[in-house]
């Protein structure tokens, strides 16, 4: 697709984390305690261990101003909190009305054209993008499966960011007029992903911890010290960028960047600024919120007075991995995974199950594990936003609603 008429829509660099335990009942043993209200939670510090000489997280942040309600994360909010209960009767009577695909350019007038991304559909409105966001679930570039109220998530989830980071930089974001979609200004996009990493881990080609322990020190352009361990903190923040290939996503070095043409040397200077500030505020308030951000992406473009934008989305669950704060310093000292609140327990499923990337077809994911990854989506945007997730009306159909809203918002802007 030209970068000129529209923004790609990426996969993150996302990795399981070993957690091979699929049976998503069983988790480690937490006290559960949550605020019903998503108004405050307090991040109680561990006794500090003497057996390591690694980083430490400094969990003494409070976001409420109330401290007599204030209570820890925990990960046995995902699997017994009441409000998943009350969710979850949504979550399974809308298995199978889920935003699978979407036609706008042929129900909403003056859409040129359509452009189908692994989870966003793109349309072409003239001076503006209309990015619908859907509920396919993508890894292993290819579609796993379709997660109710995905899409919404994902939209209202990055809109939220946007909002927040408009003091680090400017968006490409005009209006919402939907739940699931984001009209923007048209950019060209950098062929740039900015993936900014806080700890070492993963276990994909491209991941940090994959190539460290293949022995590696210089990763695109940063030098790392020896006798680093999986999961553990870096001492600082470090930009691992990607540029894209046919279907992967390739480590590039800043001089690469430039000397290919990618970005100029001005143009990668401010991008690399800009993401670097928007993950130290994500990091700021996800532990606020009782999380970790771990690691994330950003996307950024050029709009026609030459503004580099950031576009795409932002510390969405798609583009980011983020663990339990609370428990992380002592799993990590006892040689155990972090409490991690993401999509990886799916990914582990296919690959438990079949070959995703060789196997012409998939399995049918489990309706358990589906509703599941639903439910962590809405639990992840409800713990960061404050908010309450607004569960849509199912009495107008979802594709029906959508071009209604588009119109009357697209007819608005003409």
């Amino acid at each position: 697709m030209a970068h000129s008429q529209c923004m790609r829509t990426l996969n993150p660099p996302k990795t399981p984390l070993h957690n091979h335990n699929i049976n998503i009942d069983q988790f480690p043993a937490s006290k559960l305690s949550f605020s019903s209200s998503f108004s405050s939670f307090e991040i109680k510090p561990k006794p500090n261990s003497t057996s390591k000489n690694y980083p430490k997280i400094s969990f003494s942040a409070m976001c409420s101003h109330n401290q007599n309600h204030q209570q820890p994360l925990y990960l046995d909010d995902l699997v017994t909190s009441s409000r998943k209960k009350e969710l979850l009767g949504h979550i399974k009577t809308s298995l199978s009305n889920c935003l699978k695909e979407t036609n706008l350019h042929l129900t909403v007038p003056g859409l040129k054209s359509k452009i189908r991304g692994k989870v966003r559909d793109i349309y072409d409105g003239g001076d503006y993008l209309v990015l619908v966001t859907t509920d396919r679930q993508s890894a292993f570039d290819r579609i796993l499966a379709s997660i109710p109220f995905k899409g919404q998530v994902l939209n209202e989830s990055s809109l939220w960011w946007f909002d927040q980071t408009r003091h680090i930089t400017q968006n490409s974001v005009i209006s919402s007029p939907d739940k699931n979609v984001t009209i923007a200004k048209k950019c060209t996009v950098f062929p740039v992903e900015f993936v900014v990493r806080g700890f070492v881990t993963g276990t994909t080609d491209t991941s940090l911890w994959t190539v460290y322990n293949k022995g590696i020190r210089n990763y695109c352009g940063n030098a790392l010290p020896d006798s680093l361990v999986k999961n553990q903190k870096l001492h600082a923040n470090i930009l691992t960028p990607t540029t894209k290939a046919e279907d992967h996503d390739v480590p590039v070095t800043p001089d690469e960047i430039i000397k290919l043409g990618l970005m100029t040397e001005a143009e990668f200077d401010e991008a690399s600024r800009k993401a670097l500030s928007l993950f130290e505020y994500g990091q700021r308030v996800a532990l606020e919120h009782g999380l970790i951000l771990v690691d994330t992406k950003y996307e950024f473009g050029k709009s026609s007075d030459g503004s580099i934008l950031l576009i795409d989305e932002v510390h969405t669950p798609d583009s980011s991995r983020y663990w339990i704060s609370h428990s992380y310093e002592e799993r990590f000292q006892n040689g155990l995974e972090p409490e991690n609140v993401d999509k990886e327990f799916l990914r582990l499923w296919f690959r438990n199950h079949c070959n995703p990337y060789e196997d012409e077809i998939l399995p049918d994911a489990p309706e358990e594990l589906v509703s599941e990854l639903a439910w962590r989506y809405i639990f992840l945007f409800e713990a960061i936003t404050k908010s309450r997730f607004e569960v849509p009306s199912a009495k107008e159909p979802i594709h029906d609603r959508i071009s209604r809203n588009v119109s009357l918002a697209l007819s608005a802007l003409h």
